[in-house]
């Protein structure tokens, strides 16, 4: 793909440089000239952009990212088609200023096991989010890990993502095709599917990596690879790296296990596992976790129920209870007061958990991304889950094929009451005006057509015209009957009315030389052939119109001399009379002859009007031959 540096992207991302570049999209770092910040634009190649399967998984990663709000997940911004100057199909997401776990691997060879769980429990945090929305990643490497400056982890590219909420799936073939092999699950590589447990298998590839510097199986035949992530187990780490504990090799051989359902079953269970490995590495580090994004632990007692239980159960204390109990809180240790305040955290969280399922978003339905879905998918679709339909309006879409929905609201992931309501807006199509036909309007005149045909006057230009007076409208650009966006730029051709051209004096002058340079300028050129016995034939006696400036494309009339109208009888005796007649009749005479004797050859023995005489062209002339 041609370097797209400088362009603006929909009137709006100015792309200041390539930041990188795949086999499927280059990213560009750009600013975003209306809210003046730096942001990163993912360009499709533009000969991806022609297969319609390539765009459905651009877009599909934009909405996979879009559904999810995570820390951990870089952030997608906008997504559209740019129309105005280079085409493209691009993404806008969040800038991360930094490098991938690639590029950090490469710098620092193999990781500790503490620096490799803090780069990779933030990861798996990030996929827990992902996989409580039915979302996948399949594409789970270290070229899509990424790190800031300041050190935060940002998981990208959900280009092979699928799930509930992304209202498509992948099929076997294109799974095993688009995955990186050196990741890929066994499940991945023999049926083409994958789920949560398939990401799990890639991070504990990653893992692997990390605290090894190398990938576990490796090759220059990607086939080979593949077939032994089906065949082999991944070997324990510590066969690279002796230094390794039993317990890295256990976590990362039951990450990666052929058997899907021995390995952890999502990002969330994933997560507990690295954060209790990393508390036995180093128990100084043991915290309680606050993540709000792993699933919260099931309450028995609604939070209503616990309120009014605990009102019952509230006493006001006597004056000297409480000076015992302020006693006993300035006696207590530094433990307890740690206890006390963890036990704190703890029904607070309670509190938060209980909230979420009874009356928060745990007890709502999540709403499935409709984008994209027929009316009869999306119906049946909501159906499954409880919900009802109906249709908002229907709105035009350049994105959206007409009958398809464009949104919903609430929108994708979010949440709903059950037999709640979602409301659709369905696609009319891309909206389009058909350019009138303006030839022969005055400009004011045609600005007017192109108005009430919500289009845009652009630039005028303006040319000859020998079928357009001057001041009007020869054709526009776009043509009459295109059909056209809103507001689309119509530019004008204007008339200069018919263009004059000099004509020279060509009286006297030979007729051959007149024909071509009247023809050359554009005349539509006549010759009228007379006798003259004044000039030589092919020389010009007169033109119309004369010397002077006339219409370019106009006729002109050249008047041409045949030469004289008389000519003199040539001496054709002891001619042949085959070579008399022709000499006659190249004369514009007319012959007649008369024969006598008998003589096989004959010639010319006499000749009427004489020899010499000067008769007019056309003129009978009779010879006798014998």
């Amino acid at each position: 793909m041609s370097d797209l540096t400088g362009e603006l992207i929909d009137s709006r991302y100015r792309l200041t440089k390539i930041v990188a570049s795949g086999g499927m999209a280059t990213i560009y770092e750009a600013v975003d000239t209306r809210l003046d910040r730096n942001v990163a634009v993912k360009i499709m190649h533009p000969h991806l952009a022609q297969d319609e399967k390539f765009v459905e998984r651009f877009i599909r990663e934009a909405k996979a990212a879009a559904a999810l709000s995570h820390p951990n997940i870089v952030s997608v911004l906008d997504q559209g088609w740019n129309q105005g100057g280079v085409p493209c199909v691009f993404i806008v997401m969040e800038l991360i200023e930094g490098a991938t776990l690639r590029d950090y691997i490469h710098e620092q060879g193999s990781l500790s096991v503490e620096r490799s769980l803090q780069l990779l429990m933030p990861v798996a945090s990030a996929l827990a989010a992902a996989h409580r929305l039915g979302i996948v990643h399949r594409d789970i490497k270290p070229e899509n890990i990424l790190i800031s400056n300041e050190g935060r982890i940002k998981i990208a590219d959900f280009g092979l993502a699928r799930g509930e909420l992304l209202g498509t799936t992948m099929t076997a073939e294109s799974s095993v095709i688009l995955g990186s092999v050196s990741y890929l699950s066994p499940e991945q590589v023999q049926r083409g599917v994958a789920d949560s447990r398939s990401d799990i298998y890639s991070l504990g590839i990653v893992f692997f990596e990390c605290v090894t510097g190398q990938k576990p199986f490796q090759g220059d035949d990607p086939v080979q690879i593949a077939i032994s992530h089906v065949n082999e187990r991944v070997p324990a780490p510590s066969t690279l790296t002796p230094s390794l504990s039993p317990d890295v090799d256990l976590l990362v051989q039951r990450s990666t296990d052929l058997d899907p359902d021995k390995r952890p079953r999502d990002g969330g269970q994933f997560l507990e596992e690295l954060r209790a490995l990393s508390e036995k590495i180093d128990p100084r580090r043991r915290q309680l976790s606050l993540e709000l994004d792993l699933p919260p632990a099931p309450i028995k007692e609604s939070v209503r129920e616990r309120a009014r239980n605990n009102k019952k159960k509230v006493e006001v204390p006597k004056e000297d209870t409480v000076a015992k109990d302020e006693k006993r809180k300035k006696k207590s240790s530094p433990r307890v007061n740690r206890n006390r305040k963890i036990a704190t955290l703890l029904a607070l969280i309670l509190g938060v958990a209980a909230w979420y399922i009874a009356a928060g978003p745990g007890a709502k339905v999540v709403v499935p991304s409709l984008a994209g879905a027929t009316l009869k998918q999306a119906t049946k679709e909501l159906s499954d889950l409880g919900l009802a339909i109906n249709v908002k309006s229907e709105e035009f879409s350049e994105e959206i094929p007409q009958g398809k929905i464009i949104s919903s609201k609430p929108a994708g992931g979010g949440r709903i009451a059950p037999s709640g309501t979602v409301d659709v807006f369905i696609s009319k199509g891309p909206e389009r005006f058909d350019v009138p036909d303006l030839t022969g309007l005055d400009q004011a005149s045609a600005e007017k057509a192109l108005i009430s045909n919500s289009l845009t006057l652009g630039d005028s230009t303006s040319e000859f015209s020998s079928q357009v007076p001057a001041g009007f409208v020869v054709r526009s650009n776009p043509a009459a009957g295109a059909s056209v966006k809103r507001n689309t730029l119509v530019s004008l051709v204007i008339s200069k009315g018919i263009q004059q051209v000099s004509i020279a004096d060509y009286k006297g002058k030979v007729s051959d030389q007149a024909l071509n340079e009247l023809s050359d300028a554009g005349f539509d050129v006549k010759q009228q052939f007379v006798y003259s016995e004044d000039l030589p034939a092919g020389v010009v006696i007169s033109q119309t119109p004369g010397a002077g400036n006339a219409d370019k494309g106009s006729h002109v009339t050249l008047i041409i001399s045949k030469g004289s109208e008389y000519v003199f009888i040539p001496n054709i005796f002891s001619l042949t009379q085959a070579k008399a007649v022709a000499t006659l009749k190249d004369l514009d005479l007319k012959v007649n002859v008369k024969t006598v004797g008998k003589k096989k050859v004959k010639v010319v023995t006499n000749v009427s009007p004489k020899v010499g005489t000067k008769v007019k062209r056309g003129s009978t002339v009779t010879i006798t031959v014998g």
